[in-house]
């Protein structure tokens, strides 16, 4: 696969805790405003613009993708946003508690997206891809990295450890109690990056942990331009997968599609063991306690039927609560794990939700496998933890 160093806009050293920001899609307009009131150099100003408008307004119309330029602009007008003099890879640590992984900041070539060395194990809405599509258009830049990871190579990691030896260019923890520290690497002309270049032009495949429609944007933009010059180039960060942390996705469904408790508990006996823990096993919030449901693996699945997700849908969403396209279904809702289960009982017991389920974590050898294989896991499958901050590095096109 092809990596390549980049000229950064980036934070000067004393603004990045203050422009850094927790990606667009993991927060809703709301939360983009409180978390940004009282800071004009935050980056939630440009990947969330529609909290600087009117209330209401959509954060997919023209105003708002003006609205995130004016902002994007104001930032390196006023020397918050600066640009490196010449092209450079970076490395990001980030931590949380007693976990850490430190990843490669650079960008990726979108034919190798398009062919496939890029390897998805998600499904795109044309919808959000449109969004991400005409925001790279209005700003002419990446403001958002993709989470990319890769299998383990020892002599890629020797060039990181290496690098982290020295002065770091940021080291700040965000109000969420995440560290976050930047290194560079090397500018393009040093040995280190050629020999990075040459690393990575060795690993046959590398995969989309998180950012899919970033990549699948990306690629449109620059297919939309003849893949001329940085339009082809999109930014990303890329780690060894061994320091990866996947949690749970959970679920919550509205009602019971019709089903009394009763009813409703029957059928779920019919394909899980309720009150056990078995070969695989969920936990379901149902009339105010938690109780475990086990299953086996039937001997003829698949990589894709094999995950706990896949099954749930299968034996239990679909055929008893009639959920039968999640992507769509406004019934059913999604929730990281790092909110908690406490989080997703308070949705069961506000009436907001008749029962939730929470998951055990897929693996990712799992995720890497599926995509392998060439196969999509099911929707909100997977949550890495901790996220990518925004703003910490732009990519321009």
């Amino acid at each position: 696969m092809h990596i390549r160093p980049f000229a950064a806009v980036r934070p000067n050293a004393g603004d990045a805790a203050l422009v850094a920001a927790v990606p667009y899609d993991v927060v809703d307009t709301a939360e983009a405003k409180a978390l940004a009131s009282g800071n004009p150099k935050s980056f939630l100003h440009v990947s969330r613009p529609e909290i600087d408008l009117a209330p209401g307004t959509d954060c997919s119309s023209p105003e708002a993708y003006a609205q995130a330029k004016k902002a994007l602009d104001a930032l390196v007008s006023n020397g918050t946003l600066l640009r490196d003099p010449e092209p450079k890879f970076y490395a990001y640590r980030q931590t949380m508690g007693s976990h850490s992984q430190t990843g490669i900041v650079a960008t990726f070539d979108t034919q190798d997206y398009l062919a496939g060395i890029l390897k998805q194990h998600e499904k795109t809405r044309k919808d959000k891809e449109d969004d991400r599509t005409r925001h790279i258009e209005t700003l002419q830049a990446h403001t958002g990295p993709a989470f990319l990871t890769y299998r383990d190579d020892r002599a890629i990691d020797e060039i990181v450890r290496a690098a982290c030896r020295e002065a770091p260019l940021y080291d700040f923890v965000a109000p969420d109690g995440i560290g976050h520290t930047v290194w560079e690497i090397g500018a393009a002309s040093s040995c280190m990056a050629d020999e990075l270049v040459e690393l990575f032009a060795r690993i046959p495949v590398a995969y989309i942990a998180d950012g899919h429609h970033r990549s699948a944007a990306a690629s449109r933009y620059a297919k939309e331009r003849n893949f001329e010059g940085e339009s082809r180039w999109f930014m990303a960060v890329i780690f060894p997968a061994s320091q990866l942390k996947i949690l749970a996705y959970n679920r919550y469904v509205a009602d019971l599609n019709g089903l009394s408790d009763d009813q409703f508990l029957a059928k779920v006996a019919e394909n899980f063991k309720i009150g056990e823990k078995g070969e695989r096993n969920c936990r379901m919030y149902f009339r105010g306690k938690w109780t475990d449901l086990s299953w086996s693996i039937p001997a003829d699945a698949d990589v894709v039927s094999k995950l706990d997700v896949s099954y749930l849908q299968d034996r239990l969403l679909a055929p008893v609560l009639g959920i039968g396209d999640p992507r769509t279904d406004a019934r059913i809702a999604f929730m990281g794990g790092i909110r908690g289960d406490a989080e997703l009982q308070s949705k069961v017991d506000s009436g907001e939700a008749a029962v939730a389920f929470a998951m055990e974590p897929v693996s990712v050898e799992e995720m890497m496998s599926i995509a392998d294989a060439g196969a999509i896991m099911p929707p909100k499958s997977t949550w890495f933890e901790p996220k990518l901050r925004s703003g910490l590095f732009v990519h321009t096109v």
